[in-house]
């Protein structure tokens, strides 16, 4: 037991180092396409996709990071000001946020043809 509890803990640190957490937590794009323990990775699932031809997945990743890459922008960070909601700046992010999310589930759940 022990040897797994400090297998886990280098593991963590070593993800840690990779920079990786904290660039997904602060929606650094240009710097999580530039890390190379993350782009090595991405670019080879990326590949073994296109070799599947798994496009379907291919656009519900491209969804899932346009997505994370939109909730980083400065329209995302105005929807609170002063701890109170726009809701002038609500709708439009709903609609979208509807539309991907309607989008993934027909890629999931729709027809195969």
């Amino acid at each position: 037991m022990e040897l797994i509890g400090k297998f886990s803990h280098t593991l963590v640190l070593w993800v840690q180092r990779t920079g990786i957490p904290s660039q997904i937590e602060q929606v650094d794009a240009v710097g999580l396409f530039t890390n190379p323990w993350f782009i090595i990775p991405f670019l080879i699932l990326l590949g073994y996709l296109i070799y599947k031809q798994s496009y379907k997945d291919i656009i519900i990743f491209s969804l899932l990071f346009g997505l994370w890459y939109g909730s980083g922008t400065e329209y995302m960070q105005t929807l609170i000001v002063n701890g109170e909601l726009q809701l002038d700046k609500v709708l439009p992010v709903m609609v979208g946020g509807a539309g991907a999310l309607a989008l993934i589930i027909y890629l999931i759940f729709g027809r195969n043809g």
